[in-house]
């Protein structure tokens, strides 16, 4: 059995070495000579799947080790009988952690010292949006969601959705949809000229999404403008190209990991392995957690003596701070522009261990509920 994976895909070997030959390629460029002889093939984001990619190889199984499938020709795969399934849901929480540490540097940016004082508006309220917004909520943060399709299927009987307008009037706008192309709820650049235009300069708006939900040219020339919102880029258009004007112009830019958290990463590629194994026949033995290292942080103490929102906001950064990814993705856009490309595919394979906050133990020592609530929405593990 022949296995064609993307290099990226951590613990290839743990998970599948004993179901077959594994051959890691670099998925940016996997190619049809790459997989001609292969039954399987691991993908991730960056690795277009279709007829030109597959057509007159043996494959009988695809897995993409990812929430999004927009990459995936699934109908395609489903005409020829090659089984296909994705990780739906694997790095939610990363890419919530991330959205949360983002809120919490703009609150303190803007001297608000509450940060749940801040509205938030969820556009797309699938597994990403959907888990945002119930941390969102125990953290007693006002938020609405805004999902079109879903609206629409769930009808009375769903949650209570708002329009796109309602969800764009908060300080904060988040976007968690897929990217459709075309139809009536396409998000190919929901977020235009248009709709860039009335965001005012006391909003943030944040894309970890897809980065064609956002027109980045419009984005650019809002951004010169007057007013203009607070941005925080994690995926952009024609990636790994990336446009050094509009890089200049965002408060933060990171190059695509807002998900790439090892539990979240680890997460996606058990999930595969579970249908890949279900799918052959196979029993499954494995775990992610049985492949989990010790993190390198385990436990933070606070006393009485310690602020809620400080505390928070140290352990939060302690496990991850968005900064760190801006500056070195900065210096990778400084190269020349012949190398960018190259470079930003460099910061995702070679990107350190982020581990989520649930990897860390929070001693409380005399802290009030409030505070043991907050962690506990957060999702740290805490000792009392």
């Amino acid at each position: 059995m022949r296995i064609v994976a993307d290099e990226n895909i951590p613990l290839l070997d743990s998970f599948f070495g004993d179901i077959g030959e594994i051959h890691p390629v670099s998925g940016r460029t996997m190619s049809a000579a790459d997989v001609q002889n292969a039954d399987i093939v691991l993908v991730r984001s960056v690795t277009r799947v279709n007829q030109s990619l597959l057509e007159g190889s043996r494959v009988r199984f695809v897995g993409t080790c990812t929430i999004g499938t927009d990459h995936v020709d699934k109908q395609w795969l489903a005409s020829n009988g090659i089984a296909f399934s994705a990780a739906p849901g694997c790095n939610a929480n990363s890419v919530v952690e991330y959205v949360l540490s983002a809120i919490s540097l703009h609150a303190e940016r803007r001297g608000v010292a509450d940060w749940s004082k801040l509205s938030v508006g969820i556009i797309g309220a699938g597994n990403v949006g959907g888990e945002l917004a119930h941390k969102l909520e125990r953290l007693d943060f006002d938020v609405v969601c805004c999902d079109p399709p879903r609206a629409e299927q769930e009808g009375d009987n769903g949650q209570d959705f708002v329009s796109l307008e309602e969800a764009m009037a908060c300080d904060v706008v988040t976007l968690h949809t897929p990217l459709v192309r075309e139809g009536e709820y396409s998000t190919l650049h929901m977020f235009g000229e248009h709709r860039l235009s009335v965001l005012g300069e006391h909003q943030l708006l944040i894309n970890t999404s897809r980065g064609e939900v956002i027109d980045n040219a419009a984005l650019l020339s809002r951004l010169d403008e007057p007013n203009a919102p607070t941005v925080v880029l994690d995926v952009w258009e024609h990636e790994p190209r990336v446009h050094p004007g509009l890089l200049d112009k965002v408060w933060l830019a990171t190059p695509h990991i807002a998900g790439y958290s090892l539990e979240g990463k680890v997460q996606g590629s058990e999930m595969v392995y579970q249908a890949l194994s279900r799918n052959m026949g196979l029993p499954v033995r494995k775990k992610a957690g049985q492949f989990l290292p010790e993190p390198a942080l385990a436990k933070l103490s606070f006393t009485s003596a310690a602020e809620e929102m400080d505390s928070a906001n140290i352990a939060m950064r302690s496990c991850y701070d968005p900064r760190r990814d801006d500056a070195r993705m900065r210096l990778a856009m400084s190269l020349p522009a012949e190398e960018r490309g190259t470079a930003f595919d460099r910061l995702r394979r070679d990107y350190p261990v982020r581990r989520e906050f649930s990897s860390v133990k929070i001693q409380l020592k005399g802290t009030s509920k409030s505070m043991q609530d907050t962690f506990r929405a957060l999702g740290f593990k805490l000792k009392l």
